[in-house]
């Protein structure tokens, strides 16, 4: 285990351990794990340390408007900055937690600068070819891990909103297809769309 002592005081976004090289830092962060239909998006995201970004923060603390603004402003000010998904039929065939992964992955490769270290907010790592660590709670520590939770939660935010004008019943604008009351009702009134996942219970229950 890893003493507290190997630690040495430094930025947030150089969270590192005594013995790293300076590199390049990417913070990974996904959105859409416990959505009943969707995508899960990831993002990685290498921040600019001459530009600073303030107000970061784990999305899920920020208001929508918030998140909103730091979205345009990590996308104008990052060094470099990766969107990814995978799909339904990935989730399903794959399981959630492989998808995640996997998203996790293609965001990191996504990045147009190779880092030299991927921070990645949770406990699991997603197979990379660089060095990487896991953060739990890494969203709220580690401001490039915030910066990549912004930009994945507007993300799939913005594609709930799109997919809420092609099916209007299941309201997803508002749950943004987690499983509220008013999604299971509608899943029982007009079963499940193309866009749930069916190997998620209560999709499952009504196909």
């Amino acid at each position: 285990m890893r003493s507290p002592k190997s630690l040495k005081t430094v930025k947030p976004q150089q969270a590192v351990l005594a013995w790293d090289a300076p590199c390049l830092i990417a913070g990974v962060d996904e959105a859409g794990r416990g959505p009943l239909a969707g995508p899960v998006v990831a993002a990685a995201v290498i921040l600019d340390e001459l530009h600073p970004i303030a107000g970061l923060n784990d999305s899920k603390k920020l208001t929508a408007r918030r998140r909103e603004q730091l979205f345009d402003e990590i996308r104008a000010k990052a060094l470099c900055f990766s969107v990814a998904e995978a799909s339904v039929e990935e989730i399903d065939s794959l399981n959630i937690l492989q998808a995640t992964l996997l998203a996790m992955r293609r965001a990191v490769e996504g990045l147009r600068l190779k880092p030299g270290k991927v921070l990645v907010d949770g406990n699991r790592l997603p197979v990379l070819d660089v060095v990487a660590e896991a953060i739990v709670q890494g969203d709220a520590l580690v401001p490039s891990i915030s910066a990549a939770s912004i930009l994945a939660k507007v993300t799939r935010d913005r594609w709930c909103e799109e997919v809420d004008r092609a099916y209007p019943q299941y309201g997803f604008a508002g749950h943004k297809g987690y499983g509220t009351a008013e999604h299971l009702a509608a899943l029982r009134a007009h079963g499940a769309s193309p866009l749930h996942r069916s190997s998620f219970a209560p999709v499952r229950a009504v196909l």
